[in-house]
């Protein structure tokens, strides 16, 4: 599935079994929400913390779906093209890499 075929399916899933997104402000609030759990189980699983009767079943990629899908409810709501958005960053950061590399080969002579 590309991303923009997850948008679409998003989209798609909301407006006929979900019936309406959740409004912007409370959809980040959601995000927020599912990143904390995502991070309760990291620290738990990869951390120090030692897991709880209430973490039990509960699936690292489950949790990173549950953020990508809120993420993605607000793409879809804000009007951000996510495939445009992550290739400009990928754009970004190869730019400022090859700008560091550069200046990194200054230093050096």
């Amino acid at each position: 599935m590309t991303i923009a075929q997850a948008q679409a399916q998003v989209d798609a899933w909301i407006t006929t079994t979900g019936v309406r997104y959740f409004n912007e402000l409370t959809n980040l609030g959601i995000l927020m929400e599912e990143v904390g759990e995502l991070s309760r189980l990291m620290v738990r699983t990869y951390g120090e913390q030692s897991f709880k009767p209430s973490d039990q079943g509960k699936v690292l990629a489950d949790e990173m779906a549950d953020v990508l899908w809120v993420l993605i409810c607000l793409a879809n709501q804000t009007g951000v093209n996510l495939t445009e958005a992550l290739q400009k960053n990928f754009d970004k950061k190869n730019i400022r890499d090859a700008l560091r590399h550069k200046e990194n080969n200054k230093l050096k002579k």
